[in-house]
């Protein structure tokens, strides 16, 4: 085992508290106050120190918050009379843009664009509680350890993967719910097909369902669409689109999604 890595190593092994997180959200909330009597209570060149970095530390608080604060205000260029050349009648009633704006909203629009490519044909789904998705597998001789999980659900799980030691896996994949083909239904030609799946993009569930590759109902899958002979239009074969899940596997044995095009 590596050095300086017995923490991980135990939390892989037996899984964390129940309270982990919130005891850390509690440390942390605490650490200003403890900052604060340090601070008190120092003397002489420590004090000088610890004061001079922590007022660098609020400098930079106070300029990270004050660019926040412009990216939101509209402001009007500080000289109106800064064209060196006369405008036209048209142009003459209009407020300059500063760039950081320009920069903003062009931010903005990447986003909207963005967002716009998974327009998605189930914008919701039904949420699915870890009890469902994971069965508890007791191990150890007395049976009382529980840390491991068995997964309920179809899974999708590259060709590339290495499972890990027995002692060391936390998540069980089985076998006869891994799946590697969907049968994908291309709206516009209003043909189906069955294609190799690439990868899980997104579970809407959790980024833990995605990490695992779990296919629920609502789950956006890449797909390898090299067969269909779809090109862009400069010509270019597109290997890979994404498709969402349109039915529950684990119920039907199958995966059935609908082309995002």
């Amino acid at each position: 085992m590596p050095q300086n890595e017995h923490i991980e190593e135990h939390i892989k092994r037996h899984g964390k508290r129940l309270d982990a997180d919130e005891k850390a959200r509690k440390k942390e909330a605490r650490l200003a106050h403890k900052k604060s009597s340090v601070a008190q209570s120092l003397h002489g060149r420590k004090a000088k120190l610890l004061h001079q970095q922590r007022y660098s530390e609020k400098v930079q608080m106070r300029k990270l918050l004050k660019a926040h604060d412009e990216r939101k205000v509209k402001t009007k260029p500080t000289n109106a009379n800064e064209h060196k050349e006369a405008l036209p009648s048209y142009l003459l009633d209009r407020e300059d843009q500063n760039q950081a704006k320009v920069l903003s909203s062009a931010l903005k629009q990447r986003r909207k664009d963005k967002a716009g490519k998974f327009a998605v044909p189930l914008p919701k789904v039904r949420g699915i509680s870890e009890e469902e998705a994971f069965r508890v597998m007791k191990t150890g001789k007395s049976g009382r350890k529980g840390w491991k999980r068995m997964v309920t659900k179809a899974t999708f799980v590259p060709e590339s993967f290495t499972r890990k030691p027995p002692k060391m896996e936390r998540f069980i994949r089985p076998m006869a719910l891994r799946q590697k083909k969907a049968n994908v239904t291309h709206p516009e030609l209003k043909a189906t097909f069955q294609l190799p799946i690439i990868g899980v993009k997104k579970n809407p569930q959790s980024p833990m369902y995605t990490q695992l590759g779990v296919l629920t109902k609502g789950t956006i899958i890449e797909v390898n669409t090299s067969e269909l002979g779809m090109v862009t239009t400069g010509g270019k074969v597109v290997w890979s689109k994404y498709a969402q899940v349109m039915n529950s596997p684990e119920n039907d044995g199958c995966v059935n999604a609908v082309l995002l095009v």
